[in-house]
This record gives C-alpha cells, structure tokens and sequence, in this order.
C-alpha cells in the first residue's frame, strides 16, 4: 500500500480537497502509473458543478487528462511494463465488441475499467473519474486504459494528447473528415475548440472560422491556424460566417460547448449539404429543436463526436510524432502550470478564460 495526495470531489458546488489517500498495488489486467502531468478539462469542471454526472456521494477523484510513467504492473499485463511511459485513455475499449471489431473503439460498450477503485480513505474506496482519476499522484487503470508513447514526448505536453488534443484534432480528421480547401467554423475556442481549429488547419482547410466571446482566445485560435475570428458579443455569427463564405455557409461546423443554442448555431452556420458536428458535451436534459423540413430538405448532417472518433492505440502515438515533427501544437496549448494544491485556482483561471489549458504537474 502506497500513500499519494489526490484531488477529492465530495460534493457538487465545492472545491476539490486535496489530501492523502492510500493506493494498493495492481490487481489482475491492472497497472499503476505515477502520474506526471494532468491537464484540467472542462468536462471535469462540469462534473464540479453537475452539468455532467460521475459525484457520488462517497466522493470522486477528478482528472481524465493525464500521463505519467508505468511503476508496476498486475498479473495478466502483456503490453507493458514498469518504466514505460504511458497515456492514459479515458475510453479502456474492450477489443472484442461490435465497435471494437469494426474500429470504432470510441463507441465501445463493455469498457474495461478496474472491477473496485484501488484507492481509499480508510476502509472508503474513492474511485476515479472515468476510471482514470489523473488529478492524484498515481492512478491504477486497466492495461487498455494506458497507451505506451514514445519517451522522447514531454510528459506534460503527452497529457493533452489523453483529452483536448484527441477530441478536437479528431473532431476535424476522423469525424469530419475535413476535406482541403473548405470552408470550416469553431464555435468556442477553449482547449478542445483550439485543437478543432489545429486539426483543420492540418487538413488543409482554406477558410477557418473561430468564434467565441473572450478575444484572448480568439487571438489564440489565430496561432493555431484560425483565419478569421469572429466574437459572439458583438456579431451576428450566422450572418457573418455567411458573408465571409460568398452567401453559401460553411462545408463545416465544429460546436465545442454543448449547449443548445451553440448546436443550433453550428447547424445554421452550414450550407446545404453541409456538416454540423457536436463535439461540446452537453447535459443529459438539454434539448435542441429542429425544423424536420429543414432536416429534409437541407442535406445538413448533424453528427456527434464522441473522443475524437479515436483509435487511441493509432492515435495517440501519431499525435506524438506529429508534434515531435513539428506540425502539431502543443506547448502553446499550455497556459500555466499549477501544482495540485492549486487545482482549484486552475479551474478559476479556465472559468474566467484566462488560459487555453491549465495543466497540473506532480514532482
């Protein structure tokens, strides 16, 4: 039994108490990685304040943006081994179900995640957000929940590839399918959006619209790729998105909030036969109406993204070397560093728009 401080959700509406908690080793398909770095996500943010399920009443650790370095490994473990360095996935597919087999592992439905939380507080088991829990100086996941890397990739920068990086980038490549030369929107440029607006650019995308409320993101969006930036405060997005595609509409729509009118705005930003994709996570009762004329007589798709439409076992190490080669952001991603004690100022600095992504680091 190991000793580590983690981050502890208690109640929804309260700031995380970081503490010390006990930690057993690795059981059967299980590995322990000691966490070098987790970046703070909005989703986790919404888990915070309930917009997302996952606070229980016995607490949670929060985190599923993570990497770190394998310090042992259960029995059963043949795809790692202590030192590796590692991802963490917050989707564990199963490899044998319907989606496993037809390589959708986003969309896996008999996701392998420890049997019990290997974390306690006394005789309390504290489990991990999405079976990851990165907010804590070590995490046991199962063996298809850490995805070994090259060592050569920074560790801190690794960790936006386990969330902002595969969503958004994925979003535009996997999901989309963003062909070159199109006309391309974002609808919020936090983390997530900025890697929607990188993923374009990488696709060869000719016009890329970013659009939010804050202009310190809007200039960010501009560094990754962003070709025109258009602030919701003051504009009409639909009307302008229009103008600067010759009347037509964006080919593409990215909306990375997850709120109904956002959708909304997505699917009308895109021309006739165009694509709206939700990347945004919204909560479960949140309704979007549309036309059913329009739905018919639009050819618009409105399609959900799920992860990135990722393969994280491809994925993620293309993301590395797309990095390592130069041709994708991720040190600019990272805003300010915090310790974990400062876990819940990070979650101030996102709220108030003040970075692109906050990332904790242990050690």
């Amino acid at each position: 039994m190991r000793t580590m401080k983690a981050a502890v959700l208690y109640e929804r509406d309260t700031p995380l108490v970081v503490e010390s908690l006990e930690i057993e080793e690795p059981q059967e398909g299980e590995v322990l990685v000691r966490l070098a770095a987790s970046g703070v996500c909005h989703s986790d943010y919404s888990v915070i304040h309930g917009t997302l399920a996952g606070a229980g009443t016995g607490g949670i650790i929060l985190g599923h943006e993570g990497a770190g370095v394998v310090e042992a490994v259960g029995p059963g473990v043949s795809t790692l081994q202590p030192d590796d360095h590692v991802i963490l996935s917050w989707i564990a597919s199963c490899g044998t179900c319907v989606y496993c087999t037809v390589g959708r592992p986003n969309l896996c439905v008999t996701q392998r995640r420890p049997a019990a939380s290997r974390v306690r507080k006394g005789d309390q088991r504290i489990p991990g957000f999405l079976g990851v829990g990165s907010f804590g100086e070590y995490a046991v996941v199962t063996e298809a929940a850490a995805i070994p890397i090259r060592r050569d990739l920074p560790l801190d920068r690794a960790a936006l590839i386990g969330c902002a990086v595969t969503t958004g980038v994925g979003a535009a490549i996997n999901t989309a399918k963003v062909q070159a030369g199109s006309n391309v929107v974002v609808i919020g440029c936090g983390g997530v959006g900025l890697n929607a607006v990188q993923g374009a650019a990488l696709a060869g995308a000719g016009r890329i619209i970013a659009v939010d409320v804050v202009p310190y993101k809007l200039d960010l969006a501009e560094q990754f790729g962003a070709t025109h930036g258009i602030n919701a405060a003051k504009e009409d997005v639909v009307a302008r998105v229009r103008e600067l595609t010759g009347g037509l509409g964006a080919d593409y729509a990215f909306e990375v909030i997850g709120l109904p009118a956002t959708i909304q705005q997505a699917y009308d930003c895109v021309r006739r036969g165009g694509m709206a994709v939700v990347v945004g996570a919204g909560a479960r009762d949140a309704q979007v109406t549309f036309s059913a004329y329009t739905l018919f007589a639009s050819e618009k798709t409105l399609q959900g993204c799920l992860y990135g439409s990722a393969r994280p076992r491809v994925d993620f190490p293309r993301f590395a070397d797309l990095y390592l080669g130069g041709k994708l952001k991720l040190d600019e991603l990272i805003s300010r560093r915090f310790a974990l004690e400062e876990v819940n100022a990070a979650f101030e600095a996102m709220e108030r728009g003040e970075v692109a992504r906050g990332v904790v680091v242990y050690g």
